[in-house]
């Protein structure tokens, strides 16, 4: 390929549209879709691969999925190497085959441009159910992935345009929610409009022009991402975090250790030190692992660098078989995606040190709750994850705060929350609270995002909670860095219409009686810098909103806020933080 061969603009161009229709094949799923996880909280993704599974583009509602769909691309692949055809579909879901989460099924498409596949289109998104020993997947007290969900190792579903029916009726004989099929149905859908739009590009541009571009995009992309990379001072580095309790022992501790190494535009990323999976579902396959990593250091380099196969060139990763992050056949994995907070928590530990101004405090562990029952006013089994109550406050940055009610860090502020009315249609819940936390923010020169506490009534029979996360342990809040505060603790607990009062652990399972009131508490990021250097003005101003309490501000930022007019004092401020200030 010679300079002269290429057209930057057309490359420009090209990356675009790439773009531009993994974006509308996710509109196609917003619009298609039935179950609110997907039309409303957004859980899923696409993406354009190359003839060899190469990222081309992709649309990252939910990133922790994004850079999961290329391995299990690539296990299609590899499963029916030469025995494709248009019109073919393929389902995959299985960990253990290029899959980030049982839950999360991906659609594969091929397209076919003159008898060749030039590139696969691909969906992926978290099914309401998929089968397992709990409605909704989640079930904290597996062992083993059987005991998590139905597994599906790379699939043909559709052969040459016809549906094989008998397979499609096993599989969904093995789900309990009818509009899990009308999902998978809208995610067949998406890679229509995927294959429709590669191959226009192919019909107006011709085979030759479009592919060697595609090259120039993944050689610019590793030019671009090398050139981040080398902006990192050269060195090695160390982080550590922990994970509290797999849901089966008591206490139980483990480590997640990694030794980053940056040199020459390059960086690698060692594992060696972290703990063994785990007896239970709080356990990772390597995709999830290696999608949290992406993410993780995406958000410290430039946001404006191409997602695609050039960027991963210059990252080199290597997780032991058998450990907390790369779990063996056949481990409980369920947690996997949800263990990217205490992952980018070793991550940003590790490269603090080194990039102190990219690197965020940590952000809110989260805690969540899946409700499963029968709605008595429909009739009907219902599943829901009350994404709405679970999502904490992100760490600050130097010179910016946290933003609030932002959610767990592996969606990156891509899970949205429900709407109020419509999780009233689609439940038997009413809500009766949802507003920020006051005091949840860790304190710092730049305070940690807020989070927010809900209740809820739940009026469903036989309803089962499904308790999954993390950061109700002291040393799981959001951690503050240099110098700042950690953001507050999670908690759930249901109040029963005995009066009891039921508080789970953070992985469990627990029988809710129908009028019980739920409640939970999302806690809030990590401070940055020392909360007595923040501006006064700026804790007023959160005084005035309701999102710090006077006490609060004189205790931790040493600022003395009137409680009638809310102002700053600035005598008694200036008093209070000299004896504040350290011997």
């Amino acid at each position: 390929m010679t300079d002269r061969s290429l057209d930057p603009v057309f490359a420009s161009v090209l990356e675009c549209r790439l773009k531009a229709i993994t974006e509308e094949m996710g509109l196609t799923l917003l619009r298609t879709t039935r179950s609110p996880i997907l039309n409303e909280a957004r859980d899923f993704v696409t993406g354009l691969y190359g003839p060899a599974g190469e990222i081309l583009a992709q649309s990252e509602y939910i990133p922790i999925l994004a850079f999961a769909l290329q391995p299990a691309c690539r296990a299609v692949i590899d499963a029916f190497d030469g025995d494709v055809h248009p019109g073919d579909v393929f389902l995959h879901n299985d960990v253990f085959s290029g899959g980030n989460q049982n839950n999360d099924v991906a659609v594969f498409r091929p397209v076919f441009v003159d008898g060749r596949v030039v590139a696969w289109a691909a969906t992926k998104g978290h099914q309401a159910d998929i089968g397992g020993a709990q409605a909704g997947g989640y079930n904290p007290r597996a062992t083993e992935v059987w005991q998590e969900a139905l597994r599906i190792p790379p699939l043909r579903i559709i052969a040459r345009g016809i549906v094989q029916r008998d397979v499609w009726t096993l599989l969904f004989a093995n789900v309990r929610l009818p509009i899990v099929e009308e999902d998978i149905r809208a995610q067949i859908g998406g890679t229509v409009v995927g294959e429709r739009g590669v191959a226009e590009l192919y019909q107006r541009h011709g085979a030759e022009t479009v592919e060697r571009h595609i090259e120039y995009l993944f050689d610019a992309g590793e030019k671009r991402m090398r050139a981040e990379l080398a902006r990192i001072p050269e060195g090695t580095w160390v982080g550590e975090s922990t994970v509290f309790y797999d849901g089966h022992h008591e206490g139980s501790r483990h480590l997640i250790r990694v030794t980053i190494e940056t040199r020459g535009g390059e960086i690698r990323l060692d594992y060696t030190g972290t703990d063994p999976q785990t007896v239970g579902f709080v356990n990772a396959p390597y995709a999830s692992s290696f999608s949290a990593i992406l993410l993780t250091l995406l958000m410290l380099l430039d946001p404006d660098l191409p997602h695609n196969e050039g960027v991963l060139r210059p990252i080199h990763v290597h997780i032991p078989p058998g450990c907390i992050l790369n779990a063996g056949f056949p481990a409980a994995t369920t947690f996997g995606n949800t263990l990217a907070g205490p992952h980018s928590d070793a991550i940003f530990r590790a490269l603090a040190p080194a990039v102190p101004e990219r690197v965020s405090a940590g952000w809110n562990r989260m805690l969540g709750m899946t409700v499963t029952g029968m709605d008595p006013h429909r009739g009907r089994r219902y599943v829901d994850i009350l994404f709405l109550a679970l999502k904490g406050g992100s760490g600050a940055l130097a010179g910016c705060d946290g933003y609030d009610h932002i959610g767990l860090i592996n969606t990156a502020g891509g899970l949205l929350s429900q709407d109020y009315e419509m999780l009233e249609v689609h439940t038997p819940h009413r809500l009766l609270r949802h507003e920020y936390q006051p005091d949840s923010a860790g304190a710092g020169r730049w305070r940690g995002g807020l989070g927010v506490g809900t209740e809820l009534e739940i009026d469903g029979d036989e309803v089962t909670g499904i308790v999954f996360g993390d950061g109700v342990d002291e040393e799981a809040r959001a951690f503050g860095l240099l110098g700042g505060h950690p953001g507050s603790l999670n908690r759930i607990e249901v109040r029963t219409p005995a009066g009891e009062v039921v508080v789970p652990r953070s992985k469990d399972v627990i029988a809710i009686p129908r009028g019980s009131v739920f409640r939970q508490t999302a806690g809030g990021g990590g401070g940055y810098g020392d909360p007595r250097e923040r501006v006064p003005g700026l804790v007023a101003a959160d005084a005035r909103d309701g999102l710090i309490s006077v006490e609060a501000a004189r205790r931790e930022y040493g600022v003395w806020i009137d409680p009638g007019t809310l102002a700053v004092d600035e005598a008694r401020t200036a008093a209070l933080r000299r004896r504040q200030e350290p011997a």
